[in-house]
């Protein structure tokens, strides 16, 4: 049978915020679940380390004012800024801005004066690189750092008698980690300094941790996409005349590298990141695969748990952990659990709730065909009918699977299909004809519509086919 779950989004984001302004640090650390795409569950957006310095929280200004690491701040009369347009001929300059820490500064501004600070003469904004550039008349001048909040008659940093030559680019870095502006701060700002170099190495540590988990993900998405392309691949590998049984036997082999291969990736990092709900329900789906049920169970269930101690739970991931207990459930023909579960994910994400509806009816199919057992079969049917009243376009064809499910169940069901004491002909079971025919109306070169004409046929029923869908399964 073909895959025949639809896709499913998550959304996640795992995201380490390192704040870095005036001196004061803050790490926060946020959630963001990314798609994950169901033929099993593949996840496509990964954790994102951080990227950028932003201010500082309101609560942590005090210890700014407390500690004014930048300590080249020199006191001059307060005198407006003056922004003129360089005039020809020009030189330019660009630079860097690194702070004490170590690491780039993205806001503030650089400027070029001409009497030892007391006024602007020029002013280039810094970019969310760190970077700054411009132009400017010939001369010498004091090129100035200043941080948003600087006052205009203080400066973060300086280096005077900076030439600009018309014609030539001169490059003016301000590494404020360099020897010389350390040794201007006092004891206890050093302490401070170290003390934020050591917050900031935890948290760039925590990045490469992140760094980690994002190739890990896309690794292990990689083989839960593989494992749906697996009959493709098979074919390719042995050849379009392989005998089926060869072919079968390959497309399991494939499968089986291709869960084991996630499963040990994600095993890997759950212990790096325990407390990530998305890395269990990626371990649970490989686990799945590998009918590792009681682990599998185990994942899902931590995905759970985690999710209703978030601060921020996320419905699509409690709904896709839902989801894969009731997969596990039906699959050892748990009926009642099965249900439960499907019905907690419909209940928990009902903008998905058609899909785990519809593929709790393919999973049911799926166990009828191995055991025959009449209660799967009316579950098969009962989780058909969920699915058809869930769906918000009775008319899509995407839900003509649907309709399949439910006439095939019941023709299947033990007594569904009687015979005409009189005329000696079948009877189909009521609503199994219905269902064939709106799956026609649906999918009229659907997967399935020959079967379904033959059906038709063979209970001298006429097949309509003025209905014209969109093609469909």
């Amino acid at each position: 049978m073909r895959n025949l779950a639809s896709a499913l989004v998550l959304n996640s984001r795992l995201d380490l915020t390192l704040v870095l302004q005036m001196g004061t640090l803050r790490a926060g650390l946020f959630t963001r679940l990314g798609p994950f795409q169901r033929s099993d569950f593949q996840l496509k957006h990964f954790f994102e380390h951080a990227a950028t310095l932003v201010r500082a929280a309101l609560k942590e200004r005090n210890m700014k004012r407390t500690f004014p690491l930048w300590l080249g701040l020199l006191a001059f009369s307060l005198s407006p800024a003056l922004a003129q347009s360089p005039a020809a001929p020009t030189g330019k300059i660009h630079g860097h801005v690194t702070n004490p820490v170590g690491t780039t500064t993205t806001a503030g501004v650089v400027s070029l004066s001409n009497d030892d600070g007391h006024t602007d003469k020029y002013t280039f904004p810094l970019d969310s690189n760190g970077d700054y550039k411009g132009e400017a008349s010939p001369g010498t001048y004091m090129v100035i750092f200043r941080a948003p909040e600087t006052p205009k008659d203080k400066m973060v940093d300086s280096f005077p008698s900076v030439k600009i030559i018309a014609g030539q680019d001169i490059v003016q870095d301000f590494d404020m980690s360099r020897k010389e502006y350390i040794d201007k701060l006092d004891p206890e700002q050093k302490k401070q300094l170290e003390e934020l170099k050591t917050k900031n190495a935890a948290a760039m540590k925590a990045n490469e941790v992140i760094k980690t988990l994002n190739a890990d993900i896309k690794a292990a998405a990689q083989d839960l996409k593989d494992v749906d392309g697996a009959a493709d691949a098979a074919k390719q590998q042995l050849g379009a005349t392989a005998a089926k049984a060869d072919i079968d036997a390959k497309v399991a082999e494939i499968k089986a590298a291709k869960y084991a291969d996630a499963e040990t990736i994600m095993l890997k990092d759950t212990g790096l990141r325990p407390g990530e709900s998305v890395l269990w329900a990626q371990l649970g789906q490989a686990q799945k695969g590998l009918k590792k049920y009681d682990e599998a169970g185990a994942s899902f269930k931590k995905v759970l748990d985690l999710e209703a101690t978030s601060k921020k739970p996320n419905p699509q991931v409690q709904g896709a952990a839902n989801e894969g207990l009731g997969e596990i459930a039906a699959r050892q023909g748990k009926i009642d659990e099965a249900n439960a579960s499907y019905d907690a994910a419909a209940k928990i994400n009902p903008p998905q709730a058609t899909m785990y509806l519809k593929n709790e009816a393919v999973i049911f199919f799926q166990a009828a065909q191995t055991n025959g057992d009449p209660k799967i079969i009316a579950a098969q049917v009962a989780a058909a009918e969920k699915a058809i009243a869930s769906s918000t376009d009775p008319k899509s064809p995407n839900i003509a699977l649907l309709y399949y499910l439910k006439g095939q169940g019941l023709i299947s069901a033990p007594g569904g299909v009687t015979e005409d004491p009189k005329t000696h002909k079948l009877v189909p079971p009521p609503g199994a004809m219905e269902a064939f025919q709106t799956y026609l109306d649906l999918a009229p070169t659907g997967q399935f519509s020959t079967d379904v004409k033959g059906i038709l046929a063979g209970f001298n029923q006429s097949v309509d086919t003025s209905y014209k869908a969109k093609k469909g399964k």
